[in-house]
């Protein structure tokens, strides 16, 4: 009798690692995956934009007054020659498009990365440290970000003049302080763990245990605000390209196509609109992406569903 009760049992369910709980989070969030199907084509297009302009015939800074324009001088409407119409120059706007995507995945990855970089290294420092470290650490934090962003980069702009580096430099100064305020709470919280006392009691060095104890145990929710980070990246890049604090014209980024057309939006409506659905489909796929890892390395979100 017992024997068969023993055998009429269901098999116990497999014991999932975290990896492998997070990824089958993640496939059943619908929206999770067509914002990965954005964010994979518009980096796809990014790595390929070589090979696109190649296969267009003609780079982005090429005008075509003559059969990019009409008599007018009007910007020509999407067509069989060129897909998404020309600019105000005409200059064939899906080339320009395409090299600005290029331009906006490369500042947007670069500069989150080394924010999150700067900002979890100082994050953890005063997190773990705590006293007269976590004070200065703290304090230098909340003085950046109290400087206005753009008052900032028009200095910076008005002494060095526009540039790739300093674009880049100034995104990266104002959004590592918020990610290193997120990381310091977060070691605070962790650091009172047993785990901590235990490889403190063993011998473990302090770095060892910022590294290999403590930021394992943080890791998801950086990734998390990591991806969060992109979208706001993306932003203040078009941002400070549409007020000419950003690379210098004739390169191609979304807000200086924006800014180049924005007197013309009333006869080529294009011009506008394209570059605009660019930066809503980025921005609005990280950002979808972002809560979709939230949900997914949020166990007690998996239990409620």
């Amino acid at each position: 009798m017992s024997d068969t009760t023993a055998t009429s049992r269901p098999p116990a369910a497999p014991v999932l690692s975290t990896r492998q709980r997070v990824m089958r989070q993640l496939l059943r969030d619908k929206a999770a995956m067509a914002a990965s199907a954005v964010i994979l084509l518009l980096v796809l297009m990014a790595v390929f934009a070589p090979l696109i302009v190649a296969l267009v015939g003609h780079g982005p800074n090429e005008q075509f007054r003559d059969t990019g324009l009409t008599a007018g001088g009007v910007p020509l409407p999407p067509g069989s020659l060129l897909l998404l119409g020309t600019d105000v120059v005409g200059r064939d706007l899906f080339v320009r498009l395409v090299v600005g995507t290029q331009v906006t995945v490369f500042v947007a990855i670069a500069c989150a990365l080394t924010a999150i970089v700067i900002g979890v290294v100082i994050g953890m420092l005063a997190g773990y440290r705590g006293g007269l470290i976590d004070t200065l650490l703290s304090g230098f934090v909340d003085v950046v970000l109290g400087l206005p962003l753009l008052i900032t980069a028009v200095a910076l702009v008005s002494v060095y003049g526009a540039s790739f580096g300093i674009m880049m430099g100034t995104i990266v100064f104002f959004t590592w302080g918020p990610v290193a305020r997120v990381v310091r709470n977060l070691v605070v919280a962790t650091k009172s763990g047993e785990f901590v006392d235990a490889a403190r009691m063993l011998g473990a060095s302090d770095t060892h245990i910022m590294v290999r104890e403590i930021l394992p145990n943080i890791a998801g929710q950086v990734i998390v605000y990591g991806s969060l980070l992109i979208p706001q990246v993306i932003v203040l890049e078009a941002s400070l390209s549409f007020l000419g604090l950003g690379v210098p014209p004739p390169t191609a980024t979304w807000g200086g196509i924006i800014a180049e057309n924005q007197t013309n939006y009333a006869v080529a409506w294009w011009s506008i609109l394209f570059p605009s659905l660019f930066l809503l489909a980025a921005t609005l796929a990280f950002n979808v992406l972002g809560d979709g890892l939230r949900d997914a390395l949020d166990p007690t979100a998996q239990r409620s569903r």
